[in-house]
């Protein structure tokens, strides 16, 4: 049976008629004690007892569209189909927002049967405290937890097969992304060191010039290098370390974003470990990705992807800076300019 809201004239189309039904306890057929509403960059979460509720903004980007009905329910079916690679007990599909008549005027529905307004993804609810960041905060995290984590990624990356690109192309995506990372970073409105950022750029690119053999060896022979289609957003709160872990939260509306070396996935993790204060979590990792798999990316081409995700991260955080209001411009910054420290130290060995 749907749970239904209070009554309406009319189907409310708005985002925030849709928030406010979805965070009241009898929108849902469990009906749980509460709902906890998160926001994040381009979703609304509400969490019940049993279960997380994911619905999509309507926002377009160059990189995205969720701008119709449409565009949000394919791109609900991919995030299930595509995390559940790591995460398979964890997403269970896309349940209907509806608008059911009746003689009162209609009511909101979830998974009911009349017009459908828009789509949620459904996941299980993950316990918060086995994520891999609050662990690492409180101190909960065990070898033996990441171990598992571990053997998990690196059996995926192993039977992952490879991704044809050229070695020309694959350095044309570091050249594009870094050339727009100095642009970008340069802005006058982001206040940050500029003479950082020029050298972090610098540094980069001319790695991709100089070493970039180092780069071609992780794509030839074509069709047999390393390239995937990975996670494309592994970071620690992604990784929960329960008895079977699972990583959620796949970045899965942009294919691109996702054909990636293992090492550079790899990196991006470390680097955000390492910013937690524990290091040994990003070796573990990579470790026994090494002993899984038998590659072994040199330590100077794992040390530029690190300095090119925290320096691909200070871009972001400084975008945030324009178009989320969950925090306010100076944390963004302030996370920018970290980053882009982090980012200096790697680059420097």
């Amino acid at each position: 049976m749907s749970a239904r809201a209070q009554t309406a004239a009319a189907p409310p189309a708005g985002l925030a008629d849709k928030v406010r039904f979805l965070a009241r306890p009898d929108a849902f057929p469990e009906r749980p004690e509460r709902v906890e509403t998160v926001e994040t960059h381009m979703a609304w979460v509400f969490l019940t007892d049993r279960f997380a509720y994911k619905l999509k903004k309507p926002v377009r980007y160059d990189y995205l569209d969720f701008s119709t009905v449409e565009a949000r329910r394919r791109d609900g079916l991919a995030e299930v189909r595509l995390n559940r690679r790591l995460a398979a007990g964890v997403y269970l599909g896309i349940v209907p927002l509806t608008w059911e008549d009746d003689p009162g005027g209609g009511t909101l529905a979830l998974d009911g049967e009349g017009e459908v307004l828009d789509w949620l993804v459904q996941m299980r609810r993950l316990p918060s405290d086995r994520m891999l960041d609050r662990a690492l905060a409180e101190g909960t995290a065990t070898a033996d937890d990441v171990l598992r984590a571990a053997r998990l990624l690196a059996v995926f990356y192993r039977d992952a097969p490879p991704v044809a690109i050229t070695p020309g192309e694959y350095r044309k995506r570091f050249r594009r992304d870094l050339e727009e990372i100095r642009r970008e970073l340069s802005r006058e409105e982001f206040r940050l060191p500029a003479g950082r950022v020029e050298r972090v750029a610098t540094a980069l690119l001319t790695f991709v010039e100089d070493r970039g053999r180092l780069l071609d060896g992780r794509v030839t022979p074509v069709g047999a290098g390393r390239i995937v289609e990975a996670h494309g957003d592994l970071r620690p709160e992604h990784v929960c370390l329960t008895p079977e872990p699972v990583v959620i939260d796949c970045l899965e509306f942009n294919r691109g974003f996702r054909l990636l070396d293992p090492a550079d996935e790899l990196a991006f993790l470390s680097l955000e470990c390492e910013r937690l204060g524990a290091a040994w979590v990003g070796e573990r990792f990579v470790a026994v990705y090494r002993s899984e798999t038998g590659d072994r990316p040199p330590p100077e081409l794992f040390r530029f992807y690190q300095g090119f995700r925290a320096a691909l991260r200070a871009k972001l955080a400084a975008w945030h800076t324009r178009d989320d209001a969950r925090r306010n411009g100076a944390e963004w910054l302030a996370e920018a300019a970290d980053y882009l420290e982090w980012a200096e130290r790697y680059i420097r060995g």
